[in-house]
């Protein structure tokens, strides 16, 4: 295994592709407290959530980029498959589950416990879907 990756020095991005900005970074920054760190152009902002980063670009056509040429960048478009989805542990999920509910998150049910784990889904403005989980 090569030395140099990974490195203590990196760190993960998630790129979130979103139908409308500010309506995104207002559900990361006030529902679920990502710090807001900059943005480009009206077109992408970068947070801070949880020790990652988190890249919300807005969609288009296929991009003449040199690195991803002919890539397509678009939110979700069925709700019921799922590509990507963000798992945040909590110590209790009951209680976030009240906290976020209370900041507008939607949730798909209340907090089911499974056993090993407590856990409940929700999902952003864009429809990228989002667990907390209490592991036991």
């Amino acid at each position: 295994m090569n030395s140099e990756f990974p490195s203590g020095d990196m760190e993960l991005t998630h790129i979130l592709v979103v139908q409308e900005l500010n309506r995104a970074r207002t559900f990361y920054r006030d529902v679920l407290g990502a710090t807001v760190v900059r943005e480009y152009g009206g077109t992408s902002c970068v947070l801070k959530f949880l020790g990652s980063w988190l890249l919300l670009v807005t969609g288009g056509d296929p991009t003449k980029d040199k690195d991803k040429p002919d890539v397509t960048f678009a939110p979700p478009q069925d709700l019921k498959s799922i590509a990507h989805a963000m798992t945040i542990r909590v110590p209790d999920c009951q209680k976030a589950y009240e906290s976020l509910t209370s900041r507008g998150a939607a949730f798909l049910t209340p907090p089911v416990d499974w056993g090993a784990e407590i856990r409940c889904f929700f999902r952003d403005p864009d429809g990228h879907l989002l667990e907390i989980s209490e592991a036991r």
